[in-house]
C-alpha cells in the first residue's frame, strides 16, 4: 500500500467520481444541512469576548427580523437554516442527471487501483493544464535554440512563406544527405529561432523540424528544440518525434513529464512500459512494478523490452530487484531495446548489434552510438567515422574522442592503432613522418567509419593544417587541401595555392574554396578535365557546376564546359524554379532547407551536376558564400 490518492480504496474513488459528476446538487445538499450544535454542558462553550468600551459606546441594540405570527423566520438567501428550521425540498437545486454514458465512462475498479495520481488527478479534474507555472510559461513566435547573433538564421524569414512550401521541403527530406557540409547547413536552419510560415500552426512547424533532425541522426539538438516548446502544448506528432530523440540520446527518464502529463492518452505497448519507468522515479515503485508484471503478462511489449524497463525502473528507489536480461531467442535489434540497454549498462550479445548495422536502417545505430556518453570511447569511435563524414561529429569532437582512446589502457583493436596514428600525425618528428601517419588513416578510412573515408578526412583536418605549404610535399597537397577543408580552414588550405600545380586536385579545391572570389578561365578547367579519372568525369562536373554557381565561372564558359561533360545548366524543374524563387526574395532559412531536398542520398554518385549549381548560386545570392564554397569544394573532393 502506498500512501496519497494513488492508493485510495476503489470503492471510495467509485464513489467520489459519482460526486464528482453532481458537484453543483452536493453544494446545495451542503447548504441544507443544519448548523452543528454543541455537544458540551451547559457553562462550559468558550466564553464571547467582552466588548470593548469603544464598542458598546453608541450601540444600538440589534432588532429582530419581523415574522408573522405561526411563520417560521424568513432565511436569507445564502445562509443556513437555524437548527430544527423546516426546508422545503422544492426550493433545493436539483442534481444534474447522470447518464448510462457517464456512468459507462467510469474506469473498473482495477484500473482505479492501478492509476498513478497524476492520472487520478486527470480522471476527477484536478490536474493542471500546465506543469509550468503561468509565469514562467513561453510563448510560441519563435521556437528554436540557435539565435541570430548565435549563428542563427534571421527568425521571421519564415513568417510570410507558404506553409505548403515548407511542409513539402520538410517532409520531403527523408534520408541523409550527400554533403557534410549540407548537413551542417540544414542542422543550423532546423536549430534557429524561427517563426512558423503563414498558416502553419507553431507545434506543427516545431514537429516537422524535430522529425527531419531524427532523420538526420541529429537526436541531442533534437531534444534541445522540444525542450523549448511547453509539454503542455506538445501535439501527439511532436510527442513522438520527442520520445525518439529521448531514446536515441539515451536520456530515458527526460520524457517523463510529458509522459507523466499526459498520462493514459496513448495505450501502446511502449508507452504502458515507458510509464512504469516514470513512475518508479516519480516514487511510485509499487505501481511501477504492477504495471510491468502487467505488460509481461498480457504480452503488452516484448518479453526482453519489458525486462530492460524492470531494470531501469529498479535502478529508482530502495526496492530493487535484480532482473536477469534474458537475450535469448531475440534474433533482431529495435531502438528501444539498444537505448534501454545502453541506459542500464546491459551489454548487447555478440553479434546482434553487427547484423543490426548491416541491415536497412542500421545507420540509426551508429548516429546514435557516437554521441551516447555511457558507451566507452573504443566503442563510440567505431561509430564515430560515419557520425563525422555525415556532419554529425565535428574535427574537434573526433580528436577529443581518439584522445580519449589513447588514453584508456583497456581500449584495443582498430580504435587503438587510430588514435596512436592519429596521434603521430600530430607529434612525429618531421612533416613527412606526419603525413605518413595521416596516409595511412585515410587509408584505413573503411574501418574508421566506411563509405568513401571521408571521416578520416575529417579526424585529421587540423594535423594536415599543421604542415607547412612546401613543394617538397606538393604530391599530398590535394588530399592535406581536402581535410583541411573537411573542417572549414579555407584560409589553411588557400597557403597552397602557389605549390599545386593548375589543373590539379589541390588547385581546384583552392579556386572552388578561396575566401576572396577570383575569375577562373576555361584552360585550367580544360587541365583539370584532362587528368581527371572519376567515374564520369563527375569530378569535372562538379568543378564547373560548383564555380559557376559560386561567380567564379562567365555564363559562356560554364556552358560551353557543361555541354562537353554532357549536362545542361540551362534545364529547369519544379525544384530548381522553388529554390531560384526563394533566393530572388532573399529567404536564407527557405533556401536551406530547398538545398537540403536536393542533396539526398547515401553518396555523391546520387548527385547530379545540375543540382549542385542551383545550390550553390542560392546560397550565394542569399548571403551564405561561405557554405556554397564548402559544398562546392566537397563535391568534387568527394566526387
Amino acid at each position: 500500500m502506498r500512501s496519497g490518492r494513488g492508493r485510495t480504496s476503489a470503492s471510495v474513488l467509485a464513489i467520489g467520481m459519482a460526486g464528482a459528476l453532481g458537484a453543483a446538487g452536493l453544494a446545495g445538499l451542503a447548504m441544507a444541512q443544519g448548523k452543528p450544535e454543541s455537544l458540551l454542558p451547559p457553562g462550559f462553550d468558550d466564553p464571547a469576548p467582552a466588548p470593548s468600551p469603544r464598542q458598546t459606546q453608541g450601540a444600538r441594540p440589534a432588532q429582530a427580523p419581523t415574522s408573522q405570527q405561526g411563520q417560521p423566520p424568513a432565511v436569507q438567501p445564502g445562509s443556513a437554516p437555524g437548527p430544527g428550521a423546516d426546508v422545503d425540498p422544492a426550493s433545493l437545486p436539483p442534481l444534474p442527471a447522470i447518464s448510462r454514458d457517464d456512468l459507462a465512462r467510469l474506469p473498473s475498479l482495477e484500473k482505479l487501483e492501478n492509476m498513478s495520481t497524476e492520472e487520478l488527478d486527470q480522471l476527477l479534474g484536478l490536474a493542471p493544464k500546465s506543469d509550468i507555472p503561468a509565469g514562467a510559461q513561453r510563448a510560441l513566435t519563435r521556437v528554436g535554440v540557435l539565435a541570430v547573433d548565435e549563428g542563427g538564421l534571421p527568425p521571421m524569414a519564415l513568417a510570410n512563406q507558404s506553409d505548403k512550401l515548407v511542409r513539402a521541403a520538410l517532409s520531403g527530406t527523408q534520408g541523409p544527405l550527400v554533403s557534410r557540409w549540407g548537413h551542417i547547413l540544414l542542422r543550423r536552419a532546423l536549430a534557429s529561432r524561427l517563426a512558423a510560415p503563414l498558416g502553419m500552426d507553431p507545434v506543427e512547424f516545431a514537429a516537422l523540424r524535430v522529425g527531419l533532425l531524427n532523420r538526420m541522426g541529429e537526436f541531442a539538438l533534437s531534444r534541445a528544440v522540444v525542450q523549448d516548446i511547453d509539454t503542455a502544448n506538445w501535439s501527439p506528432a511532436l510527442t513522438q518525434e520527442a520520445l525518439g530523440a529521448y531514446l536515441a540520446s539515451g536520456d530515458i527518464t527526460g520524457a517523463c513529464p510529458v509522459v507523466r502529463l499526459q498520462g493514459s492518452q496513448r495505450e501502446d505497448g511502449q508507452w504502458v512500459v515507458w510509464q512504469a519507468i516514470c513512475n518508479a522515479y516519480a516514487g511510485e515503485s509499487a505501481l511501477a512494478a504492477t504495471q510491468l508484471d502487467r505488460a509481461l503478462f498480457r504480452g503488452a511489449a516484448p518479453r526482453v523490452d519489458v525486462l530492460l524497463a524492470r531494470r531501469m525502473a529498479g535502478s529508482a528507489g530502495r526496492a530493487q530487484r535484480g532482473v536477469n536480461i534474458e537475450w535469448q531467442g531475440v534474433d533482431d535489434l529495435n531502438p528501444w531495446r539498444f537505448g534501454l540497454a545502453n541506459a542500464v549498462g546491459e551489454p548487447l550479445p555478440e553479434g546482434l548489434l553487427d547484423a543490426a548495422l548491416k541491415a536497412r536502417g542500421g545507420a540509426y545505430y551508429a548516429r546514435s552510438g557516437a554521441l551516447l556518453p555511457m558507451l566507452p570511447a573504443a566503442q563510440r569511435a567505431s561509430f564515430a567515422g560515419r557520425a563525422a563524414r555525415e556532419g554529425i561529429l565535428s574535427a574537434d569532437a573526433m580528436v577529443d574522442l581518439y584522445s580519449e582512446v589513447h588514453a584508456d589502457s583497456s581500449a584495443g583493436g582498430d580504435a587503438k592503432a587510430h588514435a596512436a596514428a592519429l596521434r603521430e600525425a600530430y607529434l612525429a618528428a618531421d612533416a613527412a613522418a606526419r603525413i605518413a601517419a595521416m596516409q595511412r588513416l585515410w587509408a584505413d578510412g573503411a574501418k574508421l567509419g566506411g563509405g568513401d573515408g571521408y571521416g578520416a578526412q575529417v579526424l585529421t583536418a587540423y594535423a594536415a593544417a599543421r604542415i607547412p605549404a612546401s613543394t617538397d610535399h606538393a604530391a599530398a597537397a590535394g588530399d592535406l587541401i581536402a581535410a583541411m577543408l573537411a573542417a572549414g580552414l579555407d584560409r589553411n588550405a588557400g597557403k597552397w595555392a602557389n605549390v599545386v600545380e593548375e589543373g590539379s586536385l589541390g588547385w581546384a579545391l583552392i579556386a572552388l574554396s578561396a575566401p576572396n572570389a577570383t575569375a577562373v578561365g576555361q584552360s585550367p578547367v580544360e587541365s583539370f578535365m584532362g587528368s581527371d579519372d572519376s567515374e564520369g568525369q563527375r569530378k569535372s562536373a562538379f568543378l564547373v557546376a560548383g564555380l559557376a554557381g559560386t561567380g567564379r565561372l562567365s555564363e559562356g564558359d560554364a556552358g560551353a564546359l557543361a555541354g562537353d561533360l554532357g549536362f545542361d545548366l540551362a534545364r529547369k524543374t519544379r525544384w530548381t524554379a522553388a529554390i531560384a524563387r526563394a533566393a530572388e526574395v532573399g529567404n536564407p532559412a527557405l533556401v536551406a532547407m530547398l538545398a537540403g531536398l536536393g542533396m539526398q542520398g547515401n553518396s555523391w554518385s546520387q548527385m547530379t551536376p545540375l543540382h549542385l549549381y542551383h545550390i550553390t548560386a542560392a546560397l550565394t545570392r542569399v548571403g551564405l558564400v561561405a557554405e556554397a564554397r564548402m559544398i562546392a569544394a566537397e563535391a568534387v573532393a568527394r566526387g
